[in-house]
């Protein structure tokens, strides 16, 4: 019987450790909210009414479908009469002060069209604040307000320390609700959201509402590794998935912004889509990578160095593209006219190139109708199953073309996802790059191949170009 107790009292005593060293190491965030909170502000700005809509403002966002699930945090203006001769809208976000001197660091599209704009510090005292920048790519903007002394400012950490998993902190003004802390984990790293090319999310669970917009992200040491941007909603509210800007590209940014009033980002002219298995298979590659060129711009920095479309750029300046999402980040943060090396694949094998850096202009081109052959098709189908004619000599001056063979009909038994209209300009296989310049060359290329083959096509439609990946062929043909 007393052996019967020792046991017992010997697995509480382990339990009891257990429950003991577990309750250790839940976190504590008394002490980062007591030292770092005072340098989180509460933004109120105030514009003139120039819409009707109450729905808030989203920049570089027009599908409907996206507006349905990544919404700023701009709460919605309340219904209800107004008064005065000039109607006024108030929002809400969130900033936090980076240095002493009154320099804060908050979302571009939390002040995006305020006349007047109000920061109010956990001690009360307001300060009317002016822009120094904003830049709505990143949606990071810097503004600064003029305390008559110094003031409590946050401590910077390394986004790239960061661990899936671990503890974060986010402290803002969520509905109006000042200095609401909430917590949570870092999900996930890296992610790429619809219409951002330029940032590198940090996704988190952290709960962050309407108002959280432009608060910092703490890790646990009480240092600011993002600042709070987006979430993922069907309602508007919180639904589990936020998303923060990386602390290093808000940095970045905000010295562009200070130093000279603008954001310049490097560019160099390509066109590019997400390499698939497919398409890895197609162009003889060990495992999906890279990002492959759909089509260069004449006389851009690309056409300069020698890329070509089919090239798939699987290096820029010594950094890996893993992903074709990687690119424009890399290229986007090199300084224009340096000149850095790049490593492409092309027809199975690496090349490397060297390429010097433009910089980056808003650019708008005018679509192009679809071509219509003017030269005879083929009366059946080819193992595609779509029929395809020739393209004149007229029509390739004025596509700018020195091959292609337009789509003319798509068959029901159609194994690729093409359209009529669409130019196929290429076709790859293990590898091998065939340039299409002729109906009976593709039709003997096609009759070569197994009828499991994977190929690649090389598709224009109207001003852009794509790579559409064909599984199998028909038997006719």
């Amino acid at each position: 019987m007393n052996w019967l107790r020792t046991q017992f009292a010997l697995v509480a005593l382990v339990f009891a450790a257990i429950a003991f060293a577990q309750g250790r190491e839940l976190p504590d965030f008394v002490q980062l909210v007591e030292q770092q909170g005072a340098a989180v502000v509460n933004i109120s700005t105030t514009q003139a009414l120039r819409r009707s809509s109450s729905l808030p403002q989203i920049p570089n966002i027009e599908d409907e479908e996206v507006l349905e699930f990544f919404r700023r945090f701009i709460p919605r203006q309340q219904p209800g009469p107004q008064r005065g001769p000039r109607p006024e809208s108030r929002s809400l976000g969130s900033g936090f002060i980076i240095s002493g001197d009154g320099y804060i660091l908050t979302n571009a599209h939390v002040i995006e069209g305020a006349d007047e704009i109000n920061v109010k510090l956990t001690d009360k005292r307001e300060y009317k604040a002016k822009v120094i920048g904003a830049d709505k790519r990143t949606d990071v903007a810097l503004i600064k307000i003029e305390p008559g002394g110094s003031l409590p400012s946050v401590k910077f950490g390394d986004p790239g320390r960061l661990r899936v998993g671990e503890w974060v902190v986010a402290i803002g003004s969520p509905f109006g609700f000042e200095n609401t802390v909430t917590a949570g984990i870092v999900s996930a790293k890296g992610r790429s959201l619809p219409q951002e090319n330029f940032v590198p999310f940090i996704q988190t669970d952290v709960a962050i509402n309407p108002g959280n917009s432009g608060g910092p992200l703490f890790n646990m040491r009480g240092e600011v590794v993002g600042v709070n941007s987006q979430i993922y909603s069907r309602t508007g509210g919180f639904m589990g998935l936020s998303f923060a800007i990386p602390i290093d590209v808000a940095l970045d940014i905000q010295k562009q912004l200070r130093d000279k009033g603008r954001v310049s980002r490097g560019r160099i002219g390509v066109v590019i889509q997400e390499v698939n298995k497919d398409l890895a298979t197609s162009f003889g590659m060990d495992r999906p990578r890279g990002a492959l060129v759909n089509s260069v711009e004449k006389g851009s920095p690309a056409d300069k160095a020698g890329v070509e479309a089919t090239d798939i750029i699987t290096k820029f300046d010594g950094k890996v593209v893993d992903a074709s999402s990687d690119l424009p980040r890399i290229v986007g943060a090199t300084r224009p006219g340096s000149k850095v090396e790049l490593e492409v694949w092309r027809k199975g094998a690496p090349r490397a190139l060297t390429v010097t850096v433009g910089e980056l202009q808003e650019e708008r081109m005018a679509a192009r109708e679809a071509p219509r052959s003017s030269r005879p098709a083929e009366l059946a189908a080819n193992r595609l199953g779509i029929v395809v004619g020739e393209l004149s000599a007229k029509q390739k001056e004025e596509l700018k073309l020195g091959h292609g063979l337009v789509v003319m009909e798509v068959k029901a038994e159609a194994r690729a996802d093409v359209r009529r209209g669409d130019v196929l300009l290429t076709l790859v296989h293990k590898g091998k790059h065939t340039e299409l310049k002729s109906v009976e060359q593709l039709n003997r290329v096609l009759s070569g191949l197994d009828k499991n083959a994977v190929i690649t096509l090389q598709v224009r439609r109207g001003e852009n170009t794509a790579f559409v990946t064909v599984n199998g062929l028909t038997d006719k043909g």
